[in-house]
């Protein structure tokens, strides 16, 4: 065994070597799941996922402040997520109907969900008010307007928080910024005194805080503080000018994780020590009340608690050029590389313990040039029907996987302690085919 890569495989949390030599996640074996589950496959850590839960909440406990962790659902969301998520005392961002209706569906409270979204159509706004969603984060004056009709129709009071573009560039992905002075995300701050009047006006909406997002993979906490600052300043700004407290303040998620051995993610607790001291030293200052603090993980609470199986197919070498091992998924269940040029490391699971012998390429089935997992990753020489896992991938892949070139979309398996079982099915080709309908003109 070469010893030298022992400590590599161990570092990624929830892995293990087995007593026949063979990679575990959870003590469950990687090849055993993907004989019974079949590839590619999600797999997801109820452990890792619970621990990341709980350093949150430890972090904030002993901070000693009043504060409200809810999980951003567009990372990762099904029911079985929501029930864990309800265990541990988190509450649920929402960005659409669907993903209320997912929380809803596994029974998690509607006080505790928080409705985002910078286009709620009505239809969403109407299913949330019906069904008592605790708060609708509002993104835009046309949204105040046609959430406060909606309230008065249901003879309601809903309670709101509105966001705003704190004007924070952030170093990060282009595609995934939302705090930039020309974000679609939110209104201006700098149109605090112009829009409030019309906030105060709304009968059927109550205030009850304000919101601001920066950014997602973020590994420096600069741009935290400088949201912090800019949100502080409009709290003081609404209490002077419109005599009006602030209970609450939502400076939303984007801590960012390990992808790579390059990526050096802000530990919980160091991150949430950081952003509250700044909280508390800002409130001092501007002489404010210090408001409930809100933040949104996603990405740092299920990224890394989630891995994918593929099995090798086609092995294509172009001499002088390139070696290509093609997997049986590709762009479809993990979009990632192709949209935001996501790096990610992965091993040939039954090789794990074998020096690296070559670089080659990870490219996926689709029809595509673009499909490219992995650019020039030097692993042991590989074979048809080996299997290789990719680490830390939890977040945004089952949630943004699709069905291109008529495809199912894989199975998500849960893992803890020697134990798993599904949280979602394999599809299957009828699935794909399930809300097809064919026009009255074309049946006969």
């Amino acid at each position: 065994m070469a010893e030298n890569l022992m400590p590599e495989i161990l570092n990624r949390r929830g892995f293990s070597i087995g007593e026949k030599n063979d990679l575990l996640f959870e003590e469950v074996s990687l090849q055993e799941i993907a004989d019974r589950y079949g590839t590619p496959c999600y797999i997801y850590s109820e452990n890792i996922i619970r621990q990341q839960c709980r350093d949150y909440s430890a972090s904030f406990t002993n901070s000693k402040i009043d504060y409200k962790i809810i999980y951003a659902g567009k990372a990762f969301l099904v029911k079985a997520l929501c029930k864990i998520l309800a265990q541990e005392g988190l509450g649920i961002d929402a960005s659409s109907g669907g993903e209320i209706h997912t929380a809803l569906s596994a029974g998690f409270p509607a006080e505790d969900i928080y409705f985002h979204g910078n286009n709620k159509s009505k239809d969403e706004l109407i299913y949330a008010v019906e069904n008592n969603i605790g708060t609708i984060m509002v993104d835009n004056l046309f949204e105040l307007a046609l959430l406060d009709k909606i309230a008065s129709d249901f003879n309601k009071k809903v309670n709101i928080m509105i966001r705003f573009i704190p004007g924070v560039d952030t170093h990060t992905h282009e595609k995934i910024r939302t705090g930039q002075v020309d974000s679609k995300f939110g209104i201006p701050i700098a149109k605090l005194d112009d829009v409030f009047p019309e906030i105060l006006q709304k009968k059927n909406l109550n205030y009850t805080g304000i919101h601001c997002h920066i950014g997602s993979q973020l590994l420096e906490t600069q741009f935290h503080l400088q949201a912090i600052i800019e949100m502080g300043h409009a709290i003081q700004r609404i209490k002077d000018k419109f005599g009006i407290e602030t209970r609450n303040l939502n400076i939303g998620g984007g801590l960012g994780v390990k992808y790579t051995g390059d990526d050096k993610p802000v530990a919980v607790k160091d991150f949430v020590d950081i952003i509250i001291n700044k909280f508390k030293e800002t409130c001092q200052e501007l002489k404010i009340p210090v408001p409930r603090i809100i933040i949104e993980p996603g990405r740092s609470i299920v990224a890394e608690a989630g891995i994918t199986l593929y099995q090798v197919g086609a092995i294509k070498k172009i001499d002088g050029l390139k070696k290509y091992l093609l997997v049986d998924g590709g762009m479809a269940d993990n979009p990632r590389p192709s949209l935001y040029d996501a790096k990610y490391e992965a091993v040939i699971v039954n090789k794990f313990n074998q020096k690296p012998a070559e670089d080659v390429t990870i490219a996926g089935k689709y029809c595509e040039s673009g499909d490219i997992l992995i650019k020039n990753i030097k692993l042991p020489e590989a074979d048809h029907g080996d299997l290789i896992v990719f680490f830390s991938t939890g977040a945004y892949h089952h949630a943004m996987a699709s069905n291109y070139n008529g495809i199912p979309r894989p199975a998500v398996v849960l893992v803890n302690k020697g134990k798993d079982d599904l949280m979602v099915k394999r599809e299957t080709y009828d699935d794909l085919n399930h809300n097809h309908v064919l026009p009255a003109w074309l049946k006969n």
